[in-house]
């Protein structure tokens, strides 16, 4: 919807995009309001996102190229190849449980970053403030969400007996329906210890000592030195020049460089006089996301490791040449392999500052270990690693994982700053791109082009099927055309969340703003009013 408006947000979950709502109420700026917002996501929707997890941001101050926060945390010291066969693991590492939390969780880190970034942009609300919504959400309760629901649900029995995680989720024995209350008191108190104490003490503080000491006492390989050792990182985003402007994504570790390959070849084949449901625009994205993923599966890692410069595939005579391969009535080579889940969230404030957001655990629930006392539930990101010696990413210690996740943004030629995203694993580019170009490409509302029918080329969060899946809202006759052209085909529900989790802001030129959540997820848009 577009109205008059010192403020937007859009979010996965009501409450966090009300929780960015009333800090820009109250004065604070874009950035303050999505710290709110990621705190606030994490306490409602915890199968998707915790204070155990990872983040990265973009954040854009009027007038200028956005910036970057990487709170991705690293491998622990005893995460090893041998520290994992002598535990008889030597093929793959488990999806579940202490040895699957064997990463750093940065999310937090990423926030204090943040912190920073707000005071020098005038920012003056303080962190208790900030942190304030999500502490009485956990206090108090929240009504557990219809896919929070679905979520203890369909995955109780690979977590149930994590250590922690049915005290903390289902303490009265049962699996808890949609309405009922969810109370997570340990949680509420760490919010309260790290609004006091800072939130460095997450990672150097009393905090960090105790969630070191349970996560050594449940099995996992990570310690306090691990936890000391981590600090988010500022960095440069890659950027794609796109015939409408400048689109911005993260670098690796994340799979940013994907969401800007899939646009850059979309921007040379041409889709934007293609109906949007039609199998010719289906079988151009698909068949970018194809190449797109070649490269991915080839060269994206730990940067520190990467043996080409990731903005270098990004050069028109590259994009010029995946875009040669694509077979406009034929399937190409190249699948997605990557699972997972996470939060997108979008802030824009009234001075135009604008901030694209995600965080994640990466499975539903991540590695079902909750650490100790503080209520925190770890992730499993770790995971993404390969015990195969000489694979691109293999494990050793200190080293980043590979990330699904990637948080974009674009500043357009005429005056536009659009903050868009979805979850989703390895569907986050796939899903942004048909954000993107039913929007800005065909001309479709922000509502429309959020609500549309989707698809997904492999696995997300959920799936374990490398297929092309699309929503039953397309035709039958979508189907029979895409499996003659090759695709192997499988129908998901109506409004299904394996297609994501999308949302989608826009700044016009002269101020008015305009947003939309997905239907697929329990979100909402909340605008803070008043006159532009």
């Amino acid at each position: 919807m577009t109205q008059p408006s010192h403020g937007i947000a859009v979010a996965p979950h009501h409450l966090a995009a009300d929780t960015a709502r009333d800090i820009m109420s109250e004065g604070g700026n874009a950035i303050e309001a999505m710290i709110g917002a990621a705190a606030t996501i994490a306490v409602v929707y915890p199968h998707m996102n915790a204070l155990g997890g990872d983040g990265f941001w973009l954040i854009a101050e009027p007038g200028a190229a956005p910036q970057g926060i990487d709170a991705c945390g690293a491998a622990a010291a005893l995460a090893s190849r041998p520290w994992y066969a002598d535990r008889d693991i030597r093929e793959k590492l488990p999806t579940r449980g202490p040895l699957a939390a064997l990463t750093v969780a940065g999310t937090v880190s990423g926030w204090q970053l943040a912190l920073e970034s707000a005071a020098r942009a005038g920012g003056r609300l303080p962190l208790s403030r900030l942190l304030r919504d999500a502490e009485h959400h956990a206090r108090n309760g929240v009504p557990v969400s219809r896919s929070l629901a679905r979520g203890l649900r369909v995955k109780h029995g690979e977590v149930i007996d994590q250590p922690g995680f049915a005290l903390h989720f289902m303490p009265d024995a049962r699996v808890p329906e949609a309405g009922d209350m969810l109370l997570q008191p340990n949680l509420a108190d760490t919010l309260s210890q790290l609004a006091c104490a800072g939130l460095d003490d997450f990672y150097r503080g009393e905090l960090a000592r105790r969630m070191a000491r349970a996560m050594e006492s449940a099995g996992s390989p990570l310690r306090l030195p691990d936890l000391e050792a981590h600090h988010a990182r500022r960095v440069t985003p890659l950027m794609l020049e796109h015939s409408l402007g400048r689109v911005y994504n993260m670098p690796p570790p994340t799979q940013g460089l994907l969401s800007l390959l899939i646009l850059g070849q979309l921007d040379r084949i041409g889709v934007a006089g293609l109906d949007d449901r039609s199998p010719d625009y289906i079988h151009r994205v698909v068949e970018a996301t194809r190449q797109a993923f070649l490269v991915r599966d080839r060269h994206l890692t730990d940067p520190s490791r990467m043996r080409v410069e990731a903005q270098s595939f990004l050069r028109p005579e590259v994009l010029d040449s995946l875009a040669a391969n694509i077979n406009p009535d034929r399937v190409g080579s190249g699948v997605a392999t990557q699972p997972g889940d996470t939060v997108w969230m979008g802030v824009v404030d009234g001075e135009g500052r604008a901030v694209s957001f995600i965080q994640s655990i990466y499975h539903e629930f991540g590695s079902g270990v909750i650490a100790g006392d503080s209520g925190v539930l770890w992730q499993n990101r770790g995971i993404s690693f390969s015990l195969q010696a000489g694979a691109l990413n293999e494990l050793k210690p200190g080293r980043l994982p590979f990330h699904t996740l990637n948080p974009p943004m674009a500043q357009l030629t005429d005056g536009r700053t659009v903050v868009y995203g979805s979850m989703g694993g390895d569907g986050q580019p796939q899903f942004q791109a048909q954000v993107f170009t039913r929007h800005l490409l065909m001309g479709q509302t922000v509502e429309a082009a959020v609500s549309a029918p989707r698809w997904l080329l492999g696995r997300t969060w959920g799936s374990a099927s490398d297929t092309l899946k699309l929503e039953s809202r397309f035709p039958r006759e979508v189907f029979d055309a895409l499996a003659a052209r090759g695709h192997a085909v499988e129908a998901l529900a109506d409004f299904d969340e394996s297609a994501g989790h999308a949302g989608l802001i826009v700044r016009h030129p002269d101020g008015r703003l305009e947003g939309a959540a997905d239907p697929r997820s329990d979100g909402g848009v909340s605008h803070v009013p008043g006159k532009v």
